[in-house]
């Protein structure tokens, strides 16, 4: 297991952010070619790793998943593996997932299955939501076809090796938007001669901050964060052209999703109409609800022990592009304690417990030996 820890601390001091994990992506393929899987597959939807351990009997193909990017983050904690790059850090455990997928491979390449095959996926650009969908739209991922997919996310508040499950809805769908409005500008002391933005922004920006699940008649967590906002410059001369808003619109599941983008998009379209404004709207971090499947968490429940299960009641209001994975083929994203004394996701002060690496690792080939049948 030693080898495995010393891959986190060897990942976590050289981070890399989504869509730029090609040096990530050679550690693992440094790492997983002495183990002399029957597949190495790279550069799979941008900087992927897929990774393959066969059984000589055929059958099922289980596929693991764990993530390769970093965060923008400055590294505040004092460890010896502290990263080196300024203002880039695995402040969300990408780090641990991978080094637990590495700890699987250990005992994979000890111990093949004895029918079907294993895939430990290494997947890029989760944090910005395009990577899972870069994977699954390369054509070599139409060979691999999996039948079941598994993965799990670390989670801070929870106790350490305690597997969080749900049915259905585990993690939120989410999108950011960016709005811009566009009219004319005039002297501050003449505004009606131009076309200023301000209205309309403030009128947007109320609006959505107001809208929530109770908007479409359903009793699920769905709200609009605005992240920010942007009108003008400081000239006080001068009454503004232009204005940008940015939020987050997130919700339990696709459904209600679609159903906030028709309302937002009809608040946007109105408050630009009244003030005679152009206006365009952009979508990014596009994340789907994550979805997992009965039948894929009766595996889970079945593969630890019944005291370490904890049933989550609602979904995590978080996003997780797995969700493209189990939309398509049955599976479960579930959740495995990272220490109720751990700092938060995404916080600077954030470490991956390497305590968690050997039981989440055994609890992945209990997984693997269920689903092989």
């Amino acid at each position: 297991m030693n080898r495995a820890i010393e891959l986190r601390h060897q990942l976590h001091q050289n981070p890399e952010l989504s869509g730029g994990e090609a040096k990530t992506a050679e550690r693992i393929i440094r790492f997983f070619t002495p183990l002399c899987p029957e597949a190495l597959i790279k550069k799979l939807g941008g900087n992927g790793i897929a990774v393959v351990f066969s059984g000589n009997d055929p059958g099922p193909t289980v596929l693991l998943r764990a993530e390769l990017d970093a965060l923008p983050i400055q590294e505040t904690i004092d460890v010896p593996y502290r990263s080196i790059y300024p203002n880039i850090s695995h402040k969300c455990g990408h780090d641990g997932h991978m080094a637990i997928l590495a700890a699987v491979g250990i005992k994979l390449a000890a111990k093949r299955p004895l029918q079907g095959r294993v895939v430990l996926l290494f997947q890029p650009a989760e944090e910005t939501g395009a990577g899972a969908a870069a994977v699954i739209a390369d054509p070599r991922y139409a060979e691999i076809a999996p039948d079941l997919v598994f993965a799990l996310h670390n989670l801070p508040g929870f106790p350490l090796g305690q597997v969080v499950i749900r049915d259905g809805t585990f993690a939120s769908a989410s999108r950011g938007i960016t709005i811009k409005l566009s009219g004319a500008t005039a002297h501050a002391a003449q505004p009606e001669t131009g076309c200023s933005p301000a209205l309309a922004m403030a009128q947007i920006i109320t609006r959505l901050s107001g809208l929530s699940a109770q908007s479409f008649a359903s009793a699920e967590a769905a709200f609009v964060t605005i992240v920010g906002a942007q009108l003008g410059s400081k000239s006080f001369g001068t009454a503004p052209a232009e204005a940008e808003i940015w939020a987050t619109l997130r919700s339990e599941t696709d459904a209600v999703m679609e159903s906030m983008i028709a309302e937002t998009e009809q608040i946007i379209s109105a408050a630009a109409f009244a003030s005679s404004l152009d206006y365009s709207i952009n979508y990014s971090d596009i994340f789907q609800a994550t979805v997992n499947s009965q039948s894929a968490n009766d595996i889970i429940r079945l593969s630890c022990r019944k005291e370490l299960v904890a049933e989550l009641a609602k979904p995590f209001r978080w996003s997780e592009d797995f969700g493209c994975f189990t939309s398509m083929t049955s599976g479960a994203l579930f959740g495995i304690g990272a220490g109720k004394g751990s700092a938060e996701l995404h916080n600077s002060h954030y470490d991956f417990p390497d305590a968690l690496i050997e039981p989440a690792a055994q609890l992945f080939c209990e997984i693997i030996d269920r689903s092989l049948g």
